[in-house]
């Protein structure tokens, strides 16, 4: 009778934490997805059950991120500054996309577009990186074709921040709370019903 208590214990413990897992990695994909964080991050949780095969009254489940520095920063909230203490260089739509992927420098902007960029400090507001070009049709800036200027124009294509505080659009820890506190419910629930 011990060895069918141990077995359907077993049982149990490995269905109830497989399912437990199962729920946190649903609760915290929900939550990127509705934070407008996107499937893409949503789809970087992972869970790894343990054991792989068979059962285990030491069974276990692993929720985690493969892009843990991303989710982590929205879970927290930080401050973020520059490397070397400056600027932070943010893209206006003008900029147009970066040809690596990603956002665009400014260093690399001014390679692509052989346009110069321009400081202009503000004292309210972020100071700005423009460049005299023209807007094309997509809204980027890019040189001007006329050699006399025509429909040049000032275009702001990066605003320049000394620190940016990103939001906390998440909260991980409750539905992880929420999970473990399930925990001894879901086991006692699995093995009952095994009987």
């Amino acid at each position: 009778m011990m060895a069918a208590e141990v077995t359907a214990g077993e049982r149990a413990v490995t269905a109830a934490l497989r399912e437990a897992g199962t729920g946190l990695k649903s609760a915290w994909r929900t939550q990127i997805a509705g934070a407008g964080l996107g499937t893409r991050l949503g789809n970087s949780i992972r869970l790894a059950s343990y054991p792989r095969s068979g059962e285990s009254l030491d069974a276990a489940a692993l929720v985690w991120s493969k892009a843990p520095v991303i989710v982590g920063a929205h879970d927290t909230g930080p401050l973020i500054r520059s490397k070397n203490g400056f600027w932070l260089a943010i893209p206006t739509t003008a900029a147009g996309k970066s040809t690596r992927g990603g956002r665009t420098t400014p260093g690399e902007w001014e390679r692509r577009t052989g346009l110069r960029l321009r400081f202009i400090y503000r004292r309210r507001g972020p100071s700005l990186l423009v460049a005299e070009g023209r807007l094309n049709t997509k809204g980027r800036a890019v040189a001007s074709r006329s050699k006399a200027g025509r429909g040049a124009t000032t275009v702001p294509i990066f605003l320049l921040v000394p620190q940016v505080k990103l939001p906390k659009r998440l909260d991980l820890a409750r539905d992880a709370e929420r999970a473990l506190d399930g925990v001894p419910g879901l086991i006692v629930a699995k093995w009952i019903s095994s009987r």
